[in-house]
């Protein structure tokens, strides 16, 4: 990004100011009035064109006024987390931490009234995934028989995630046998994460004992079964608030949206890379290593117990975004669910 002087700053500021509350191209006449420069449209025309040269931004056709660039937003979204320029209506987020409270002892229900909430406050797109199972901590895990060959799998974790399963079985098992194996796991593992126990369930696998003691084996297998959960969880929320701005009148902007919110697994591998960050980030069009998302904008933020990820929560819209507003409601709720989960 390039050096520029504080007047060119502060026209750039004032256009993406102005194309996010109207969506309409900017002109230097518009600018020379809403914003008290002291300089001439003739000098702010001769700026903006100056902007336009070096990325910033750029022009629909000639004669319009400019619009931002993903660059434009960039020095924007920059700017305010510098100044700490956010919204600052605090009433309507104090009303969502109440609602969430009572939901604290289940992560994925808590995930998804979060991003019910963070739609209603936003107007955009409300997003979270729950954590990596691998990561979660073995709390309790209830094994059933299903069907003469189908087990289901019910897991519990000290994070609040309920996961569940049905895994195939090639031996014929009691239930009995199923609450001793379940047992065996809860007595052994309990506070282990997942991924912990898979290693030394296969360890112990390995061992000569168990070579020899092919039910053992095969119980152990089950085990080891029983206890993966490959994905996490994606909550989406509001899409009839997105489609009702201006930015997505046209048939070919809802199909891109459309695209990139069904193709969940472009959106959770995304946010798994967010997992282990330190707050707020924003995600601005090309800036997406996706290119489902090239187009659009994500403000995302993890939630953490301690140093331990407990998911991600944010916001996904068009470029033309209010930061401000979209920064203060994610980042201020990702604190929140932090500071409640670690309080258990």
């Amino acid at each position: 990004m390039q050096n520029l002087n504080e007047r060119t700053k502060k026209v750039l500021y004032a256009v993406v100011q102005s194309y996010i509350n109207h969506p309409d191209p900017v002109g230097s006449r518009y600018v020379t009035k809403r914003y008290e420069f002291g300089l001439s449209p003739a000098t702010i025309r001769n700026i903006m064109a100056d902007l336009e040269e070096m990325g910033y931004l750029t022009q629909p056709h000639v004669s319009a006024g400019r619009v931002p660039t993903d660059l434009g937003y960039r020095f924007y979204v920059d700017s305010l987390v510098a100044e700490k320029s956010y919204y600052t209506n605090l009433e309507a987020l104090n009303k969502l931490y109440s609602k969430l409270k009572s939901l604290k002892d289940d992560i994925e229900k808590l995930l998804n009234e979060t991003t019910k909430n963070l739609s209603s406050l936003s107007h955009y797109l409300g997003l979270a995934i729950s954590p990596i199972p691998d990561t979660t901590t073995l709390k309790r895990i209830n094994i059933y028989k299903y069907r003469d060959n189908q087990l289901a799998v019910i897991l519990f974790t000290d994070e609040g995630l309920i996961k569940n399963k049905i895994i195939n079985i090639d031996i014929d098992i009691s239930q009995k046998d199923l609450n001793r194996i379940a047992n065996y796991i809860n007595s052994e593992f309990s506070g282990y994460t997942l991924d912990e126990i898979r290693v030394k369930i296969l360890k112990e696998m390995s061992s000569d004992k168990l070579k020899c003691e092919g039910l053992i084996a095969k119980a152990m297998k089950i085990c080891q079964d029983a206890l993966y959960f490959p994905e996490c969880n994606l909550f989406v929320s509001g899409l009839s608030e997105v489609l009702e701005l201006p930015d997505f009148a046209d048939l070919e902007k809802i199909k891109e949206l459309s695209k990139a919110i069904e193709d969940k697994h472009t959106i959770i591998k995304l946010l798994n890379e967010i997992t282990d960050a330190e707050g707020v980030r924003v995600i601005i069009g090309s800036e997406n290593t996706l290119d489902e998302l090239k187009k659009l904008s994500l403000v995302v933020s993890p939630c953490k117990e301690g140093n331990k990820s407990i998911g991600v929560v944010g916001i996904i819209g068009p470029t033309r975004m209010n930061y401000a507003k979209a920064i203060l409601i994610v980042e201020s709720t990702a604190r929140f669910i932090s500071r409640m989960l670690s309080e258990k």
